[in-house]
């Protein structure tokens, strides 16, 4: 996996949470997950595929997931996620896909991103690739980015 593929992506969450949410991200430090990663208890899964290929996933608490609705909602409390709670939680995938094609096409990387898959309930995700997972902290609660890209070979 390149760095700067990596990092395109982790800005590009950060800029989301930063922007969308008026939340600060502290980057913790990377893991390498080979295998398997496990996930929280709600997870956006996006699909890459263009000049990279592979998966992204976004994952954090139901507290969290919360948090991100109900921010999205204008500030209100929420305390359960309904239908729309969960619409919302794929929308800030669609969120984080658009910006992270926005971020690695200034790498000259033009990507194209699946429509989010929202998983709820914690989970073990089993990949024959290698998983960098990126835990980052916030005040709403901690996000962690998994990411497994690979540049596409052409035929």
């Amino acid at each position: 996996m390149n760095a700067n593929h990596i990092n395109a992506i982790c800005r590009a969450t950060k800029t989301i949470l930063q922007s969308h949410f008026g939340v600060e991200v502290q980057q913790q430090k990377p893991t390498v997950n080979i295998g398997s990663v496990s996930s929280n208890q709600v997870s956006v899964l996006l699909g890459v595929k263009g000049q990279l290929s592979g998966q992204i996933i976004c994952s954090f608490s139901k507290d969290t997931a919360q948090k991100l609705v109900g921010i999205m909602m204008g500030g209100m409390e929420i305390t359960t996620l309904d239908e729309m709670g969960w619409s919302a939680v794929q929308e800030f995938g669609n969120w984080v896909a658009g910006t992270t094609a926005t971020e690695l096409s200034k790498e000259e990387c033009i990507i194209d991103v699946t429509p989010p898959i929202v998983n709820d309930g914690e989970s073990q995700f089993r990949s024959k690739q290698t998983f960098i997972s990126i835990p980052h902290q916030s005040p709403i609660g901690d996000i962690e980015i998994h990411i497994s890209v690979v540049e596409s070979v052409v035929a």
